[in-house]
């Protein structure tokens, strides 16, 4: 659709070892914030408030499959990103720049919700970090009138 209209390409403007140039810091982007979400992860493994333990008891199969479709998904447009990397060639004639382009997209909506599951994350975390410990409330111990007067 887009060749038969003319418009709508917007990197047909620049030339191949541009757009290769392009791809390539795309995928060590997308790599750096794939490492990213692997600290996230490593934090909410570490943190261990009760709020998180809650979450953790309750969620678990939901956050483990929620991080796992992330890195799976971060993997996935490095490995379409590289794909465009190796197939465009002059004027494109696979028009791998599209391949650039749906992986963008997706990386974005998947960065959107890593964003938004990191701060969840961090809130629980947080709430626990900075709420004081709950104080003991003493229990009521029938014998100690008798212990105080050191009485059998």
């Amino acid at each position: 659709m887009i060749r038969k209209s003319g418009s709508g390409d917007w990197l047909s403007w620049i030339d191949s070892s541009q757009r290769t140039d392009l791809y390539a810091a795309a995928a060590g982007t997308v790599s750096a914030i794939g490492g990213l979400s692997a600290i996230a992860i490593s934090i909410y493994t570490a943190a261990n408030g009760e709020r998180l333990r809650a979450v953790r008891q309750h969620h678990q199969i939901s956050l483990r499959r929620s991080w796992r479709s992330l890195l799976q998904g971060t993997a996935l447009v490095c490995i379409l990103l590289l794909a465009a990397l190796g197939l465009d060639r002059n004027n494109d004639p696979l028009s791998a720049r599209f391949i650039f382009e749906f992986a963008m997209i997706f990386a974005a909506l998947r960065f959107a919700r890593l964003i938004w599951l990191f701060d969840r994350m961090m809130s629980v975390s947080d709430a626990d970090a900075t709420e004081p410990a709950p104080v003991a409330t003493p229990t009521r111990d029938p014998d100690w009138l008798r212990r105080r007067q050191n009485t059998p």
